[in-house]
C-alpha cells in the first residue's frame, strides 16, 4: 500500500498497488475497493494502482469531508494520479468509479493513454431514471438483485459471502454502507453532475462496456456513452447486470485485453 498526500495535504490518498508492467489506475464503484479476480488477470501485465476512495479507508472515515463536489473529486485525483506519475498510464473505472475515470478524461484530455468504462454512472435523464435509493435505502438482501443479473451467479456469491466471524461480518457491513455514503455524496439524488456537457472532450482511445441486463444503471445509457465519447467502442455483455467483470468475468476481460493490447 502506498500513500500521496494531495489536497494541499489533507487528504492521504491510500493506493494498493500490485502487478507488474505497464501501469493501469483501477477505480472501484460506489460500494468501496475490492480486490476480484478481474484486477487478478490485469496485474499479470499491468502495476494496477487503485486508490481507496477518501473516507473509506480504514480508521479515516473523516476524509470525505475535505470534498465538497465533483469537482473537487476530479481536482484531487488529477493531483494523485500526477504523483502517483500515472501520466499517461490506463485508466479503468466500474460504476462510480467510471464516472470519475470519464470525468478526468474529460476535464484533463492528456492526463490518460485510454480508458475502459465499466457500466459507468454519471448520465441521467427523465426517459430512463434511475438512483441509489434501491442500494442506500433497501433492505440488504435486495442489493444482489440490483447489482447481478443472476444474484445466484458464483461471483455474486463471492462477492457476499459474510465471513465466518460475526464480529467481522457487522464491521463489513458498516464499512459498506459508509463507503456507499461516501460516494453517494457526489451522486444523490440524481447521478448527474453535468457529465453529459463534458464527455464530447474525451479524446483517448475509450471502451465502454456495459451488462445488458443491468438493473441499477439502465443499459440505454451505454449507448449514450458511446455517442457522446467520439471513436469510442461498445461491448455489451449478455446475460449481465452492473458488475460485468464479476457476473461475466471471462467475456469481460477478454474484450478488455483486446482493446488494450489494440494499437
Amino acid at each position: 500500500t502506498r500513500s500521496v498526500r494531495i489536497w494541499d495535504g489533507r487528504i492521504e490518498l491510500r493506493v494498493q498497488v500490485r502487478g507488474s508492467g505497464d501501469p493501469l489506475l483501477y477505480l472501484h464503484p460506489a460500494g468501496g475497493l475490492t480486490w476480484d479476480p478481474f484486477l487478478d488477470d490485469l496485474a499479470r501485465d499491468h502495476t494496477i494502482y487503485a486508490p481507496e476512495f477518501p473516507g473509506t479507508s480504514a480508521g479515516d472515515a473523516g476524509a470525505v469531508h475535505e470534498l465538497d463536489d465533483v469537482f473537487d473529486v476530479v481536482l484531487a485525483y488529477e493531483e494523485a494520479v500526477r504523483a502517483l506519475g500515472l501520466t499517461g498510464a490506463t485508466v479503468v473505472g466500474q460504476s462510480f468509479g467510471g464516472m470519475l475515470a470519464a470525468e478526468l478524461t474529460s476535464c484533463f484530455p492528456g492526463l490518460f493513454a485510454r480508458s475502459v468504462l465499466l457500466d459507468p454512472a454519471g448520465l441521467w435523464s427523465p426517459a430512463h431514471p434511475y438512483g441509489l435509493d434501491g442500494i442506500m435505502g433497501g433492505p440488504p438482501q435486495h442489493i444482489p438483485a440490483l447489482l447481478f443479473h443472476d444474484p445466484g451467479c458464483a461471483g455474486a456469491r463471492a462477492m457476499f459471502a459474510p465471513p465466518a466471524d460475526p464480529v467481522a461480518a457487522i464491521d463489513g457491513t458498516v464499512a459498506l454502507v459508509w463507503a456507499i455514503g461516501c460516494t453517494a455524496k457526489f451522486l444523490w439524488p440524481i447521478p448527474d453532475r453535468g457529465l453529459h456537457k463534458r464527455l464530447h472532450r474525451i479524446s483517448v482511445p475509450t471502451l465502454v462496456v456495459w451488462g445488458e441486463q443491468d438493473a441499477l444503471v439502465p443499459v440505454a445509457y451505454a449507448h449514450e456513452f458511446h455517442r457522446r465519447i467520439a471513436g469510442s467502442r461498445l461491448v455489451l455483455v449478455p446475460d449481465c447486470g452492473h458488475i460485468p467483470q464479476v457476473e461475466q468475468p471471462a467475456v469481460t476481460i477478454a474484450a478488455v485485453r483486446e482493446f488494450l493490447a489494440a494499437p
